[in-house]
């Protein structure tokens, strides 16, 4: 009997993957969370064969999970699925040796398989997604400018980033000037757009 955990933030698909995957003679499901906090906390009490993650929840990402999953050595299988076709989060989850990295619109058949298989040994990747792994593109960013973005993206302005982060507010203006010429765009806000469709913040 395989144990699973399911991570989802909408709940209408969630309960579907719930009801098709009970019907499996094979798989368990051990829980269901809403959002990445839960994720945690539910597979930290059931240690789950597999863990099914969102990449995009409330409170921590399914990469954040994922991350939190590898450092602690948990023996979980990981399956990221998303509608998301972004190299940088398809990269993060290889740094991770994540085993299943999914669109969430495939059929659910090959859901359930690619859980036997990941299971067996195998990695499954969305074949849609496998050409996006090959034509990845480096982040150009680097860890300071990201989280400078970060800040930028939720709404901080340049004197809160700056508290924030200790740093004076010319530094932090190097930052963004240095992630606008970087990303070849005119403003902050266009970096920010770009970098968040590449995956990369």
């Amino acid at each position: 009997m395989i144990r699973l955990s399911i991570a989802e933030d909408q709940q209408l698909l969630r309960g579907a993957l719930i009801s098709i995957m009970e019907l499996e003679d094979d798989l368990h499901i051990v829980g269901e969370a809403a959002d990445g906090a839960e994720a945690w906390a539910l597979i930290e009490k059931e240690k789950p064969d597999v863990c099914i993650l969102d990449i995009e929840m409330p409170h921590l990402s399914g990469l954040e999970v994922a991350a939190r999953i590898r450092h602690h050595n948990y023996p979980c299988k990981i399956m990221i699925m998303t509608t998301f076709a972004r190299a940088g989060y398809l990269q993060e989850a290889m740094d991770l040796n994540i085993e299943a990295y999914l669109l969430k619109d495939e059929p659910i058949q090959y859901v359930i398989g690619a859980i036997r298989k990941i299971m067996q040994g195998e990695r499954v990747i969305s074949q849609d997604l496998a050409a996006t792994l090959f034509m990845n593109e480096k982040n150009p960013l680097n860890d300071r400018e990201i989280n400078v973005l970060k800040l930028v993206k939720h709404g901080y302005t340049t004197n809160e980033i700056s508290k924030r982060l200790f740093l004076t507010k010319g530094t932090i203006r190097n930052y963004l000037s240095l992630s606008i010429q970087k990303l070849e765009v005119e403003t902050r806000q266009q970096a920010v757009q770009k970098a968040n469709e590449k995956g990369w913040i």
